[in-house]
């Protein structure tokens, strides 16, 4: 099968579930990065739901898009979302980040279909991705590419090599999603090294560039549905959005980078959450 089809209500109803999961597994693991997950779940929902041609019966279909989650430490949201689409059993999900379980705490391949590579260190994703572009525009194949960066990634050097590449080679079948929550491991983005102005930096580069709103699904349906949105371009997409989204008392707090929930605070987020319903 492609990309499903379900109604935006379906998939923010699945983004729900996800954050639900996401708690249960980084609670259950003793692990980070809730806030960091927290703030992909409606890009990722979205992309695999309505977006991406992929064949969850089938991971290595040659001409399948290939995506990429550069953030790896984005990790749970991720698998969550592989077990919702049908990579593997949701059962998986209860092993997250256990000594010699398939779920390792950073995004890793080996074992785990769906997964196209393993990534944590950051500045990975979108070179990788450049190459897999590349490589699908040279074999004719109707592959593209989608890298999810967070913000405080930008940092890496590695990224603006690739930012360059990307345009030179017009690969218009990469699109970069960048994760722009403002928080990073130590502090707010405009403290540790401010981006500002992000865009213009992107467009100066030579992509094809957009903004919206990360959390509101019929941006992200837009943006995402029509890519690429210049010939021979690789497409930008800044999306804005919130550490920790979901649960109130968790968003825009860099305690959340790190810190897993307690028994009370787990049990407060999933309350909050059934409340979304």
């Amino acid at each position: 099968m492609n990309a499903f089809n379900p109604s935006i209500d379906e998939v923010k109803e699945l983004s729900r579930r996800i954050r639900m999961q996401v708690l249960q597994m980084t609670h259950r693991a003793k692990s980070s990065h809730v806030g960091s997950c927290f703030s992909i779940v409606d890009l990722l929902t979205v992309l695999y739901m309505k977006v991406l041609r992929v064949r969850p019966d089938e991971p290595d279909w040659p001409d399948r898009d290939r995506f990429l989650l550069s953030k790896g430490h984005g990790a749970a949201a991720l698998y969550a979302t592989l077990a919702e689409r049908g990579f593997f059993p949701r059962e998986w999900l209860t092993e997250f980040y256990a000594d010699g379980t398939q779920l390792a705490g950073h995004v890793t391949h080996h074992g785990v279909p769906g997964v196209e590579v393993s990534t944590g260190s950051l500045g990975h994703g979108l070179p990788l991705g450049c190459g897999m572009a590349l490589a699908a525009k040279r074999d004719g194949r109707p592959v593209r590419v989608f890298a999810v960066m967070s913000d405080g990634e930008c940092d890496e050097g590695s990224n603006w090599e690739a930012a360059l590449f990307a345009p030179h080679h017009r690969l218009d079948n990469l699109t970069a999603i960048i994760d722009y929550n403002k928080i990073q491991s130590f502090g707010s983005v405009e403290e540790v090294l401010n981006l500002h102005p992000l865009a213009e930096k992107w467009r100066a580069f030579g992509w094809a560039v957009s903004e919206i709103d990360g959390h509101n699904y019929e941006q992200i349906v837009a943006a995402l549905e029509n890519v690429p949105t210049q010939a021979n371009r690789p497409t930008c997409i800044i999306a804005h959005t919130v550490k920790g989204k979901g649960v109130s008392f968790m968003e825009g707090q860099l305690l959340w980078h790190y810190r897993p929930p307690d028994v009370s605070e787990l049990q407060a987020a999933l309350q909050e959450l059934e409340g979304h319903r």
